[in-house]
């Protein structure tokens, strides 16, 4: 058997699930302040009756990491930028604790310009004074060389909790991503440490003793322990499970949209013909450009328990959440207040609900169901245009997804499926404001939590080789080999899957269900005068993203339940 989890700002949702289907469901209310017993209330109910033992794998996902970028509300952590020759690095300016410092690598992987250890220490004071305790630090071409990085780590290492490298994150090339890579894992991670911790004693508390597994921003999962030193990879790892979960019910040969409207973010994705698009750059939010490679994804501040208010005398949802519905006790209005004064959400105090929103009615001169009418169009309008934007973006470049390139491929769904907490209530104001065709998916209120349970492990490994400097890497495994002068394209894809499958079987995958893939392979001669003295290899690999091996009765049986449930869905 399996246990999903995803745990979210606002509800905590836990799946129990068995080669025959879905066992057993719970969603309990999530408390930030205390995630060990918002955990343990989850694992409780689920697991009443069943023998430890029984459990092989414990996957989950959370949305944390995302509300508090979305929201604003990432810790204060230090960013040290060492650029060397070129455009400057404050361009790419992450916070305010951001240094850039002497010190140059070359193209090449050359030093061209010492590091300067005393700046390196003046900075850490600095940080130290202002009570910092995160730092990351990025060099230009610290993939080819990291003794920047290295050296930079090493002055700061006995002075902060953690400090994050540019090279371990990401091996691409891209300077401006490699920053703010860098610094959204440095800035999530204190969030991520406390959500690990509140699991390990959680799981610790029910007698699961088992590795947790941890799903990616790409639909893939990892080992939680091997997330604590890529916490950024977790982000978005909430829209992944909505978009995992939602797989099953749409129609294999049609783009569909998904959107999981949960209390405190929409996360919205692209299925075309049930296979996820993907960012194969890699994801932006908060108006930060990464290199985490995940699924073509948008998370935006509005939920069921988004804060409303007025602006200019104008209605405002989001995307800041207070807490939760005012008609179950909150302390600001939302559009789940909206929901229970038109009668479509029977739960929660009406009186209350109505309360929190007359004040919004005396202000704007109008009766208390017509401003709840508002905030529920302003609510799926701005959830529209944010699903419009995502289409936008999708076809505004080549369309991948995690299988293939679509060349050409125009994405036009006409179809939105919605899962989450308030899916159903908000389903047909969706539907009454666009020609989508709008179907609550089946078991909406848990489907994310399934998607974790049934996802594949997945990684990467970028590979580089040099013949001239006749040095072999692979910065984000701190692999660095001597390769004789004739290493060929044939020997740099080999080495690539060796070193994938060792760190796919590390981080939990079934080394008997391996799906490997060669993503990029490219090649580029070194020329001096008129001779070729070498030649660079580029070569990334993937372990393929899918759902896992043993639990096609899982999947067979959401899908039923999705035919089922189309068959009403007519507007």
């Amino acid at each position: 058997m399996i246990i999903g989890l995803d745990v979210g700002g606002t509800h905590t949702d836990v799946v129990l699930l068995g080669e025959g289907g879905l066992l057993k469901a719970a969603k309990v209310p999530t408390d930030d302040s205390d995630l060990f017993r918002t955990v343990l209330r989850g694992l409780t109910e689920i697991s009443e009756g069943i023998a430890p033992p029984s459990i092989q794998r414990i996957v989950l996902s959370t949305t944390l990491t995302t509300n508090a970028i979305v929201q604003n509300k990432i810790p204060p952590v230090g960013m040290i930028v060492s650029a060397g020759p070129g455009i400057d690095p404050e361009y790419f300016r992450t916070n305010a604790s951001y240094y850039a410092v002497s010190g140059a690598i070359d193209h090449r992987g050359r030093e061209i310009e010492p590091l300067n250890p005393g700046e390196i220490t003046r900075i850490a004071r600095q940080f130290q004074r202002e009570g910092i305790r995160h730092v990351g630090v990025v060099s230009k071409f610290s993939i080819r060389n990291a003794t920047h990085e290295l050296q930079m780590c090493e002055i700061l290492r006995a002075s902060f909790d953690k400090v994050f490298m540019g090279h371990r994150i990401s091996g691409n090339l891209n300077f401006a991503r490699r920053i703010a890579t860098t610094f959204l894992n440095t800035a999530v991670y204190p969030i991520h440490k406390a959500f690990y911790r509140a699991m390990q004693k959680s799981l610790s508390t029910k007698g699961l003793m088992l590795p947790i597994r941890i799903l990616k921003a790409d639909g893939g999962n990892m080992k939680f322990e091997a997330s604590m030193d890529f916490p950024g990879q977790t982000i978005l790892s909430g829209p992944a499970a909505s978009v995992l979960g939602a797989m099953a019910f749409c129609a294999e040969k049609a783009d569909t949209l998904v959107m999981d409207i949960g209390g405190t973010t929409t996360d919205m994705a692209v299925l075309i013909h049930r296979d996820p698009v993907l960012n194969p750059l890699g994801i932006e939010l908060g108006g930060y450009k990464t290199l985490i490679r995940s699924l073509e994804t948008l998370s935006i501040g509005l939920g069921g328990d988004s804060a409303v208010k007025l602006v200019n005398g104008e209605l405002q949802v989001g995307p800041e959440r207070s807490g939760p519905a005012m008609a179950y006790g909150g302390p600001q209005p939302t559009p789940t207040d909206a929901l229970r004064v038109l009668g479509d959400l029977k739960t929660g105090d009406h009186a209350k609900a109505v309360r929190g929103l007359k004040p919004l009615a005396q202000a704007l001169g109008l009766p208390v169901t017509a401003v709840a009418a508002q905030i529920l169009a302003i609510s799926s309008q701005t959830i529209l245009s944010a699903a419009q934007q995502l289409i936008d973006r999708i076809n505004g470049k080549p369309v991948y997804t995690v299988h293939e390139l679509k060349e050409g491929y125009v994405v036009r769904p006409k179809t939105i499926l919605v899962l989450g907490g308030p899916a159903p209530y908000f389903a047909r104001h969706l539907a009454q404001l666009s020609n989508y065709k709008v179907i609550v998916v089946p078991r909406w209120q848990v489907a994310n939590a399934i998607g974790a349970a049934l996802a594949r492990t997945t990684c990467e490994v970028t590979f580089l080789a040099d013949t001239e400097r006749r040095v072999a890497v692979a910065p984000e495994e701190s692999f660095s080999r001597r390769i004789p002068a004739d290493f060929d394209a044939a020997a740099a894809e080999q080495t690539a899957l060796e070193l994938l499958r060792e760190k796919a079987i590390a981080r939990g995958a079934n080394p008997e269900h391996m799906e490997t893939e060669v993503l990029e392979s490219m090649q580029f001669n070194m020329v001096r005068g008129f001779s070729t003295i070498g030649k660079n290899f580029r070569v990334k690999v993937q372990l393929k993203p899918g759902l896992i091996q043993g639990y096609n009765k899982v999947i067979a049986q959401l899908a039923q339940g999705a035919e089922a449930h189309e068959q009403g869905a007519g507007r």
